[in-house]
């Protein structure tokens, strides 16, 4: 954390957490023959399929919130496909960072010392990394860590958590730019119960 990138510069903090969160990381696994899960195997496809479909309506419905909707796309971007594709492109490399640094170093790669108990290591710290965001999106950032951490582990690969946080990271940049698929009364309506900003 204490290399800073500017805030609104997507190519250099991609390129900040490539070297902190994927080039470390992959240097010690190779150091210390650690997994990272970087594989692709018949299970890892399989619960790509299911994580991503649990998640999908969270970020459908969470893009009707106004918290959601002025916080994001995090980085400047526009609905025009000569923008928007390599502006998602660079914010998949911020996913398969983070992926491979908390799913993948701090759960896949020491789940033979500590077997399902590896799920449980990084959701403090991923919620942590999620202050100053929208608060229904801290509260469920541990939850949705071990989720991730879950998955990851039973496929002994991170790909359904890459796939379904960078896919959904780009859907939902993608709706907050056009008119919510829910009416955002609606979403409210069904959320009032939750004693969090919306």
């Amino acid at each position: 954390m204490t290399w800073t990138v500017p805030p609104g510069n997507l190519s250099y903090r991609a390129f900040r957490d490539a070297v902190v969160f994927i080039v470390f990381p992959a240097a010690l696994a190779i150091t210390h023959g650690r997994n990272l899960g970087w594989q692709v195997n018949r299970r890892a496809l399989r619960n790509t399929l299911i994580v991503s479909a649990i998640v999908l309506p969270f970020y459908v419905v969470g893009s009707s919130l106004p918290s959601i909707r002025t916080y994001y796309p995090m980085w400047q971007t526009s609905p025009a496909l000569v923008e928007f594709l390599p502006h998602t492109l660079q914010q998949l490399v911020v996913v398969i960072a983070a992926e491979t640094y908390y799913r993948g170093l701090l759960c896949v790669g020491v789940s033979e010392e500590f077997g399902f108990k590896s799920v449980f290591i990084s959701p403090v710290v991923y919620a942590l990394h999620h202050v100053g965001k929208p608060p229904i999106e801290l509260v469920l950032s541990g939850p949705t860590d071990v989720l991730f951490g879950a998955v990851d582990y039973d496929s002994n690969s991170i790909l359904p958590s890459i796939v379904a946080h960078g896919l959904g990271l780009g859907l939902l940049d993608w709706l907050v730019m056009h008119d919510p698929l829910i009416p955002t009364e609606t979403v409210l309506g069904w959320l009032r119960w939750l004693p969090i900003t919306l």
